[in-house]
């Protein structure tokens, strides 16, 4: 059984590393171009790519080894049990796996290439919420914020063809749907994840409300209308899953005559995590055509990292850059020696944690004075804001993580049912805000990751629990401060090196459970989360 499984994963290696190389940067290559060659060509390698994986005769194997029992070496069985739910999700019908990768193909080229068009003028999303955030204009709020979700008429019914076949799928494999099937393929129990949710719900609930109160009568006020008045497009986010500026702060402010990337390289160089060449290889600034959004893409597992931006100078651009650079040092500085199916991180929700550990930094005042220069006296001045700044920016994004999660798991539940109005009654529940009245359009299908990435929004709350548990540990066993409200990190080697020998170097060669007690000595816990942005209030 070990020679036969050694056999299978030699020929495997041989197969898909060049295959995964090739595919890797055809989408970044799509992605900057926005060109519909370009898109073809990463679906067709996509479809090369899981005709390995749907194998029925090697999966056949692969099940046969597991269930002996045989493979004994630590190695040998993570490889085989990553191996093993990397081919269950593709045994299908070669024709069903087309078709979904055929399907989602198209609506990636949709996203990347969409612009908002208002009187004839096409808006980039940068454009948008630079409008949503300055603008005091009624009627100009309201047309931009409606123009952003144009995308989802457009994209909606393709959307719920693509869960439906999705769905199809899951069930041909013996699961009752696909985020279930999903979470479970991804060594997460779907079970877990809702008492998770329902337990951050109870946990953020009412801090969220009583900040929502002080916020409704701050904006109220700002756009003289009444609360009861206060539309979506009046938060300043094209979904309110960043937090209105309310406070006598203006964090744009710091980063208007900044660049961007030197401020990323000089932080990560002062964490002995350099990203000079990353940085060379990366594509950050707008383009016609490009993907609109962001991501972080490792094309060979052997230091070809690269990162897609749209900067322009804002804080939420410097949070970006901190954030894909977390996940690019987190890919960087694997262990090279571990087999290459073990040179990935733990879990995606690790290396969520990782980019919202340093992301947080951009409105760190401690970080705004040692990295971004701002003199001493006015990032102490300003501590107390940007200290409440982060804490509404956090249980504003927990609250929009609820309405994510809760409506994909019932997307995938229920398909046919009347969604646009599901939407809306999550967005009432835990984002407090009113549906416009008469809007009937599926503002859903706007948001990128229900159609492209799914089964994935939860993960990045699942990363912010895991950002505030090593936050915690850094600062209380590595630096030794304990000192976790304006911690940032800068010019500490040490914590680069922790980083690197009890996280990024782990891989996948554990278990993502096994691999958090060993870092920090406990499993996953939101109470360090609680504590640091719930609990405690940011005096």
């Amino acid at each position: 059984m070990r020679q036969d499984f050694t056999t299978i994963l030699m020929e495997f290696e041989k197969k898909v590393i060049p295959l995964a190389r090739e595919s890797n940067i055809a989408y970044f290559d799509a992605t900057i171009s926005g060109k519909d060659e370009d898109f073809r060509r990463v679906a067709d390698l996509e479809v090369k790519m899981s005709k390995i994986y749907a194998d029925k005769t090697t999966f056949a194997k692969l099940r046969e080894i597991r269930a002996s029992g045989h493979i004994v070496d630590a190695l040998l069985k993570r490889q085989l049990d990553l191996l093993y739910l990397a081919f269950l999700e593709k045994q299908l019908d070669e024709h069903r796996l087309e078709a979904i990768i055929r399907l989602q193909n198209k609506l990636e080229n949709a996203f990347t290439t969409f612009r908002a068009k208002v009187n004839g003028k096409s808006y980039t999303d940068n454009e948008i919420d630079q409008t949503l955030r300055s603008s005091l204009d009624e009627n100009e709020l309201r047309t931009v914020w409606t123009a952003s979700k144009d995308i989802g008429q457009h994209v909606a019914h393709d959307v719920i063809r693509l869960v439906k076949l999705r769905n199809s799928a899951a069930r041909e494999l013996g699961f009752a749907n696909y985020h279930s099937m999903k979470l479970e393929l991804e060594e997460q129990d779907p079970e877990e994840i809702a008492r998770l949710f329902d337990e951050l719900d109870g946990l953020t609930c009412d801090a969220f409300a009583q900040l929502k109160r002080e916020m409704d009568a701050i904006l109220a006020a700002k756009y003289n209308c009444s609360v009861e008045q206060l539309m979506p497009w009046h938060y300043q986010n094209r979904f309110f899953q960043q937090a209105p500026a309310i406070y006598d702060v203006d964090l744009d402010a710091f980063y208007r005559s900044e660049n961007l990337v030197e401020l990323a390289v000089r932080y990560f160089a002062g964490l002995n995590l350099p990203i000079d060449d990353l940085i060379e290889r990366s594509d950050l600034f707008e383009k016609e055509g490009k993907y609109q959004h962001a991501y972080c893409t490792d094309i060979d597992r052997e230091g070809d990292v690269r990162v897609v931006c749209n900067i322009v100078p804002t804080h939420g651009w410097m949070n970006t850059m901190l954030h894909e650079y977390g996940h690019a040092v987190y890919d960087k500085f694997n262990d090279r020696t571990l087999p290459w199916l073990l040179r990935e991180p733990s879990h995606t929700f690790t290396t969520e944690a990782i980019a919202m550990l340093f992301g947080r930094q951009a409105a760190n005042p401690r970080w705004l004075r040692s990295i971004a220069g701002i003199p001493a006296e006015e990032s102490n001045k300003l501590t107390e804001q940007l200290r409440k700044s982060l804490r509404l920016e956090q249980l504003v994004f927990s609250r929009w993580v609820q309405v994510m999660y809760r409506f994909e798991t019932s997307l995938y539940q229920q398909p046919d049912q009347d969604l646009d109005t599901l939407w809306w009654k999550l967005v009432g529940r835990y984002q407090m805000i009113r549906r416009p009245e008469g809007r009937p359009a599926p503002d859903w299908a706007s948001k990128i990751h229900i159609a492209l990435y799914p089964a994935y929004y939860h993960n990045y709350m699942m990363g912010e629990l895991l950002a505030s548990q090593l936050h915690h540990y850094i600062c209380t066993e590595v630096i030794r401060h304990g000192d976790t409200a304006n911690e940032s990190y800068a010019g500490r080697s040490d914590v680069g090196v922790w980083l690197r020998d009890k996280v990024f170097s782990v891989g996948r060669s554990v278990h993502w459970k096994d691999m958090i007690t060993s870092a920090v000595g406990e499993a996953l816990t939101p109470k360090y989360y609680a504590r640091q942005f719930v609990e405690q209030p940011m005096l």
